[in-house]
């Protein structure tokens, strides 16, 4: 008589099939959206133009949001197509549409926006602002407007006018149905409208360009910036945008890049940039074709060699100062001589002993510093001396930061001006705080001079960036059960 399998012996079988069928499921499981993308071996971004989105400026492409895109896909290994949209609502149709995996492109995360679409952890804040021009008289409130409030469409902006204006009937406001946002605020700084609204970055960005700009009030608390992607029940993708987020926030990406777009804006005000501007126009045109040769010669862009000499005598090929230093690149003596120049008031040669100064500074700079960080460096040693610089840097290190990051050892320059520090260096004291002045304003003169060189910065070229179908096919129908030789066990 045959005896039956013990019940360890079925118990042991009923796991190893249920094990098997798990395995194989597994095997069987449709790729996620984040392994399709990596299977397709690109990322697709749509973004659109903006000194705080995207744009390109000579042989480089910029941008806050392109330089996180570009850092985005690296860390997934992935090239990067960039799609740029001609407005905000394309934006989200490119989006809608499945032609592009992510949008960066400076979107506020709305209470609306949230309803539609997923959104990364932000990665800054902002607010809205009613943006005015000065002279015109500052409303207090939104009730104190005499005329119209225009937004752009497919903005937040429009979003909080028109919720507002439910709660105040006679709120008077518009939508320019082909106007962006920037647009808008050069009209406002034209004088062809009162009034716009603005995030605070933005505003902040376009000041250094039309400084007459002003913030009349804050119209909304801090609203994070994040990236959007379609509400899909597959989060793969956004998993791995939250976790790049959190990993540059700890490690300084971020930090470092804020401090390339943002960090050296707080100096620049409004009589500065009206006098750099009359300059630009009375002075520059003298000794344009100078820095161009020098900058040539040297590799050097020739509006960062001018921006040196604005920040050095404003132009002006006789300037003197009481330290003995002279010229349009105000080179002291022992510059002078070490470069070759023999006469600091010739205009040609105290531009061509700057250029020779600059590029030895970024020969000599650490040769592993990534642009535009190793620029700033060798600026900061231009003004402050290499030793000096170097000192900083051994200090930052010691004091627990960042010997490669400027906004790091900025921090720490300062610091060669107290005894405590200054007494374990190598080069001694030095007035540490006058290159991280000097780095921000040249920075600030550079920034300009890009914008006023390159008037069409923010224009869109082409539009075959925009793919004619979707990158990636969201899966409307309900999965497909799979049928298993397993299934008729249970």
């Amino acid at each position: 008589m045959t005896r039956g399998a013990s019940p360890a012996a079925l118990l042991m079988a009923v796991l190893c099939l249920a094990l098997s069928y798990m395995a194989w499921t597994a095997n069987m499981r449709p790729p996620t959206l984040l392994e399709r993308i990596k299977q397709d071996g690109e990322l697709v971004v749509v973004t659109r133009l903006g000194p705080s989105t995207y744009y390109h400026s000579g042989e480089r492409d910029l941008g806050m949001e392109y330089d996180l895109a570009r850092a985005f896909a690296r860390e997934l290994g992935l090239d990067l197509r960039i799609v740029i949209a001609e407005d905000l609502n394309q934006v989200f149709e490119i989006l809608d549409s499945r032609r592009a995996h992510i949008a960066a492109a400076g979107l506020a995360v709305t209470e609306a926006r949230r309803k539609r679409y997923d959104f990364s952890v932000p990665y800054m804040s902002v607010r809205q602002q009613l943006v005015y021009r000065a002279g015109a008289r500052r409303p207090a409130t939104l009730l104190e407007l005499e005329e119209p409030v225009l937004v752009s469409p497919g903005s937040s902006h429009a979003e909080y006018i028109r919720r507002t204006a439910l709660k105040l009937p006679g709120l008077d406001w518009a939508i320019d149905p082909l106007a962006s946002s920037e647009e808008l605020l050069y009209r406002v700084w034209n004088r062809e409208i009162p009034y716009t609204i603005a995030h605070s970055n933005e505003l902040t960005l376009h000041q250094r360009f039309l400084p007459e700009l002003r913030a009349a009030f804050d119209l909304t608390k801090p609203q994070g910036i994040a990236w959007a992607l379609p509400d899909y029940r597959d989060d793969s993708l956004k998993q791995a945008a939250d976790r790049f987020f959190r990993r540059i926030r700890e490690d300084g990406t971020l930090t470092h890049l804020m401090e390339k777009y943002y960090g050296h804006l707080a100096r620049f005000d409004y009589v500065g940039t009206l006098t750099f501007t009359r300059h630009v126009t009375e002075r520059l045109p003298k000794y344009r074709a100078l820095f161009e040769q020098a900058a040539r010669e040297h590799g050097l862009d020739w509006r960062l060699l001018a921006a040196i000499g604005y920040q050095e005598s404003h132009w002006d090929p006789r300037a003197v100062s009481p330290t003995g230093v002279r010229g349009l690149m105000m080179l002291t003596l022992n510059t002078a001589s070490h470069v070759g120049i023999s006469n600091r008031l010739d205009p040609a040669q105290s531009i061509e002993g700057g250029a020779r100064y600059l590029a030895e500074m970024k020969a000599r700079v650490p040769q592993h510093l990534q642009e535009p960080v190793r620029t700033w460096m060798a600026l900061a040693a231009y003004n402050v001396g290499l030793g000096h610089l170097e000192d900083a840097r051994v200090l930052t290190q010691e004091l627990g930061g960042d010997p490669n990051s400027w906004f790091s050892v900025q921090k720490h320059l300062p610091l060669l001006a107290q005894r405590k520090y200054y007494s374990r260096t190598r080069y001694g004291y030095a007035r540490g705080w006058e290159p991280v002045t000097y780095v921000q304003n040249v920075r600030s003169y550079y920034d300009l001079l890009i914008r006023i060189t390159e008037p069409d910065l923010l224009r869109v070229e082409s539009s075959e960036a925009v793919p004619e179908r979707p990158v990636y096919l969201a899966p409307e129908d309900p999965p497909v059960r799979l049928v298993s030789p397993l299934d008729s066990l249970f």
